[in-house]
């Protein structure tokens, strides 16, 4: 059974869905409190008399319209699923919710459906709770599917928008994907997108008064703030994102691996590196006799031990051993390649043909070279 990754500080595991834990963080308590007083008056309105209790009604709306939004990024969970990806969880917060999935959409059309369903999914909800409107009489019952259907069908809406990192950002990229081809540039149009939003976000409260006749209070542009900073930072590091995977095609193992010797794990150090030299290996690799590669030897524990001492130390004593991780593909590359070194950080690791037989030794430095040059 896979290991489940840590739960990030300030949440609580409140249940699971389709095997994805099912968090709550710290900040939503705070909304629930703020919905439940918001609302109390309201719900005094409605049904005279409540007492403390209006803000158990407050409070029970917010579990409600909660659990609508753990609908949303369900629906992205279980799309996601179909196409492939482990999903490991779902997060509640006070901006809404966000699903933490492994992995890259591989196609377009994934990533078009894995974004759609959730804000599909919160307009669903809004109209059957419109719906609903119609057969349920006055009361609490009918105030709370009321702001259902004005908050599910406004978080669909907003979902909509075409700007990372909101839904509809992630299905634009998905369209400029497709007709361009190039991930990246789609990604850095809907993070334009986003940007654009942002700001559009800030300006909201100057026009509430011109469009409603409301003019704005400061809740508004505390809250428009909050949300524009949301926005923004989000496209940004979508943007940045893009910019540093366009360089990961240029990592590629079998171009950046070093000519490796093979030697026996018992011979003297000195032996060995001067070996190398002579075969202008720029590594070394202990194997059984047999020939199976057993370790790779650290050029920095070699560069470290004093030549008066090489002829009496045995290779295998500056070789790391070969664990799990430390041994990849030939063929191994872009990103791939940068998962796997992030693992298992190491400075050396050995390339494998398919058939097991050495290729080369990839050295860390060599790849971090080759990334910053990288165009």
């Amino acid at each position: 059974m896979p290991e489940r990754p840590p739960r990030p500080p300030g949440t609580w595991r409140i249940g699971s869905i389709a095997g994805a834990d099912v968090l709550v963080s710290g900040s939503w308590f705070l909304i629930a409190g703020l919905l439940a007083v918001a609302l109390a008056p309201r719900a005094e309105q409605v049904q005279p008399g409540l007492g403390l209790w209006k803000y158990v009604v407050g409070l029970a709306f917010a579990v409600l319209l909660y659990l609508s939004v753990l609908l949303h990024e369900a629906a992205h969970a279980a799309m996601a699923r179909h196409y492939g990806f482990p999903v490991s969880s779902i997060t509640l917060h006070f901006l809404g919710g966000v699903t933490a999935i492994e992995g890259e959409a591989r196609r377009p059309r994934q990533e078009f459906f894995i974004a759609i369903v959730g804000p599909l999914a919160s307009l669903a909800v809004g109209l059957f709770s419109l719906a609903l409107l119609l057969v349920v009489p006055d009361g609490l019952l009918r105030m709370s599917l009321e702001g259902l259907v004005v908050a599910n069908l406004l978080v669909g809406l907003l979902n909509l928008v075409p700007g990372l990192p909101l839904d509809g950002g992630r299905v634009l990229k998905s369209v400029v994907w497709g007709i361009s081809g190039n991930v990246h540039r789609g990604t850095l149009v809907a993070g334009w997108g986003g940007r654009l939003a942002a700001v559009a976000m800030l300006a909201w409260p100057l026009l509430q008064r011109p469009l409603f006749g409301t003019p704005p209070t400061v809740i508004d542009y505390v809250l428009a703030f909050v949300v524009a900073a949301f926005l923004w930072s989000g496209a940004t590091a979508a943007m940045a994102s893009a910019r540093l995977r366009r360089k990961l095609p240029h990592l590629v193992g079998r171009a950046l691996a070093r000519r490796t010797l093979s030697v026996p794990a018992d011979l003297p150090l000195a032996e060995a590196v001067r070996r190398a030299q002579d075969a202008e290996a720029g590594s070394i690799v202990t194997v059984t006799a047999g020939g199976r590669p057993v370790g790779v030897v650290s050029e920095a524990a070699v560069l470290a031990t004093p030549e008066d001492r090489r002829p009496w130390v045995a290779v295998s004593t500056v070789a790391r051993t070969l664990d799990d991780g430390l041994a990849l593909p030939a063929d191994i590359a872009g990103e791939d390649l940068i998962v796997a070194i992030s693992r298992r950080p190491a400075e050396e690791y050995l390339l494998l043909e398919a058939d097991g037989s050495i290729y080369g030794v990839l050295a860390t430095a060599d790849v971090d070279r080759a990334f910053r040059a990288a165009r």
